[in-house]
């Protein structure tokens, strides 16, 4: 693949976001365009729209620029640390533990689940809270030792773990009566229907840490590109560094996953095609993953809205849709281009 200049990149990145998140607040199952805002003959249609804006397709349109960027960067970061283009963020076993976790609570909390919120997240969102704190803390004890945490061991025990979590996921789905199985259902799909300001607030937070505390480990994911070793020759600590990024990257994807369940392919495929765009320096490809990522949700989500309105279709059902033939289609185009019977 052709290389072009990051800051071409994202230059088109940053200028696209607003101009389509401008598009997102005026489409949906009743269109709103700006003039409406400003000038109205009827005072009940203009309270309306400012109504949908303020209370439904703003802080919906802010849930995923901030889940978007969030699941793309911490893909970044885990394909520069597993030194693997085809790493994603659920290795680490969150994404299935927070699954677990929030199955075990609609089935077996229902009755707290109606009305019952703990710092602004449902009963369900706590379980799922819960679930990815129990999985991400197995696979760092699991993979660390005294001589220090082994990123292969991390990478089996995520996986194992995971098949853990799926299997009580499974087991969970069992006991489940016909309401609670639509529930869960919904809740794996991910969407972000119930995106509300104080959700937002939440997620800002978490996502503001990430990608305010990420920058100053650019240097250290690209010695990370070299080896272990190698990194420790340049000076980095690379033990630190690796709990560090390992605990954003799992408070990142556990919170995301609480807010809006599991949304597939952002973290593999955004990451994995920039890194080709525009290479594989993180000082470049953290930004650009950010923006690529916030973008790629907007519109999975837009087109969520829209495609059969005013029914909607759950994001994460979008994303993969989208994600799986992409990524198809760059494992053959990458497999054709290493044959060696083409040299």
């Amino acid at each position: 693949m052709e290389r072009l200049n990051a800051s071409t990149v994202m230059t088109a990145l940053a200028v696209s976001l607003p101009v389509v998140v401008l598009f997102y607040l005026a489409v949906g199952p009743s269109l709103i365009s700006p003039l409406q805002l400003i000038v109205s003959s009827d005072a009940g249609d203009l309270e309306r729209n400012q109504v949908i804006l303020s209370s439904i397709r703003l802080p919906r349109a802010i849930m995923a620029l901030l889940v978007g960027a969030s699941l793309a960067v911490c893909g970044a970061v885990m394909q520069g640390l597993f030194r693997n283009p085809l790493a994603d963020p659920s290795l680490i076993g969150v994404s299935s533990g927070a699954s677990a976790g929030a199955s075990f609570m609609i089935v077996f909390g229902a009755s707290l689940i109606e009305g019952n919120q703990i710092l602004g997240l449902s009963i369900v969102g706590v379980g799922a809270v819960i679930g990815a704190i129990l999985a991400v803390f197995l696979v760092y004890r699991l993979a660390t030792n005294r001589y220090g945490t082994s990123v292969v061991t991390m990478l089996l025990s995520g996986v194992a773990i995971g098949a853990v979590a799926s299997a009580l996921n499974n087991l969970f789905t069992y006991f489940a009566d016909s309401v609670m199985l639509r529930r869960i259902s919904v809740w794996e799909m991910g969407n972000l229907e119930g995106a509300s300001w104080e959700r937002v607030g939440f997620m800002l937070i978490v996502a503001l840490a990430l990608l305010l505390r990420l920058p100053r480990y650019r240097s250290a994911l690209n010695a990370f590109l070299l080896g272990e070793s190698e990194a420790r020759y340049l000076g980095i600590d690379v033990e630190w560094v690796k709990k560090e990024l390992i605990l954003l990257v799992a408070l990142a994807i556990g919170v995301s996953v609480v807010m809006v369940g599991n949304i597939a392919f952002v973290g593999l495929v955004v990451p994995h095609i920039l890194r080709g765009v525009i290479g594989p320096d993180h000082r470049t490809l953290l930004p650009a993953t950010a923006l690529a990522g916030a973008l790629l949700l907007l519109f999975a989500d837009m087109a969520a809205r829209t495609i059969i309105a005013p029914a909607e279709l759950p994001a994460g059902i979008l994303t993969a849709l989208v994600g799986a033939p992409v990524f198809f289609y760059l494992l053959v185009r990458s497999r054709s281009l290493n044959n060696p019977e083409r040299l």
